[in-house]
């Protein structure tokens, strides 16, 4: 895909995040819409993998550690044909596979059921040593959130990871700058995360994680450097793209009723008609 091509199915995948958290009347749309950009560019652009055969031993790996955004997941695994709309608008319904938090045992192409936040990073490095060792060349892509990252459990995979020097790991930081509760430098602050990350021996980028350019640039270069994983701090707005959740914690999680259900379907709805 073109740049453009790719911002106008990372518009296509705000759209289905809006739709299906009202639909369900449940959801993280907030954490789910910061990163839209960017899976779109894993799924699209960066990493292999065969739409036939979900467990294809060379393809590449994803995991979610932000399990709670698994309506943004859904949304790229129906965009990519992998899972019809109709099952996409079960999400969290009674009997569905498509649960808030992505379930490895019902979801095809969900590399780890995720959720239980700061594990996702040591279940990536166990597969990026996996790798290695069965001396595969598939690459490790894990996503992290702001809240999990005061985690310790996220602290001890930052030093396992470089001990190793796996550089066929990439973390991706969805830096929106909010958690539950509100904004993490006022709960517990993580800057300076990015010296952290590079004191800890990561290779480390900052991006705008809204640029997709950027993104694509940045993903394409994967690993930094020989020897070291690398690490990318996606600096990105809570809710982009619906203007009242934009950087505002209460939209953490939640699903929009009403007159703001009807507002935030045509605001993604208008972005994408402008293309």
């Amino acid at each position: 895909m073109t740049i453009e091509e790719l911002e106008h199915t990372a518009r296509r995948a705000r759209r289905l995040i809006v739709e299906t958290v009202i639909a369900a009347g449940v959801g993280h749309a907030g954490g789910s819409l910061s990163s839209a950009d960017v899976m779109t560019a894993l799924y699209f652009d960066i990493m292999k993998m065969d739409p036939g055969n979900p467990r294809w031993e060379d393809r590449d790996r994803f995991v979610l550690s932000k399990g709670h955004s698994s309506v943004g997941l859904y949304s790229q695994l129906h965009l990519k044909g992998l899972m019809s709309r109709e099952q996409l608008f079960t999400f969290r319904q009674n009997g569905s596979a498509l649960s808030g938090h992505p379930d490895m045992r019902k979801v095809p192409f969900v590399e780890m059921s995720t959720g239980s936040l700061g594990h996702g990073l040591a279940v990536g490095i166990g597969m990026a040593l996996a790798g290695r060792l069965d001396k595969k060349d598939y690459r490790v892509f894990v996503m992290i959130g702001d809240g999990e990252s005061q985690e310790g459990s996220i602290w001890e995979g930052a030093l396992c990871a470089p001990h190793y020097g796996l550089d066929n790991l990439t973390v991706i930081l969805d830096r929106n700058r909010i958690q539950i509760d509100g904004f993490t430098e006022d709960i517990m602050s993580l800057e300076p995360v990015a010296d952290k990350w590079r004191a800890f021996g990561w290779e480390v980028r900052e991006i705008d994680g809204h640029s997709m350019a950027d993104v694509v640039s940045t993903l394409r270069s994967v690993p930094f450097a020989a020897g070291k994983p690398s690490f990318v701090v996606a600096h990105t707005v809570k809710g982009k793209g619906v203007s009242f959740m934009e950087n505002n914690y209460v939209w953490h999680g939640g699903a929009p009723k009403g007159d703001l259900a009807e507002q935030a379907l045509r605001e993604v709805t208008a972005a994408l008609e402008k293309d």
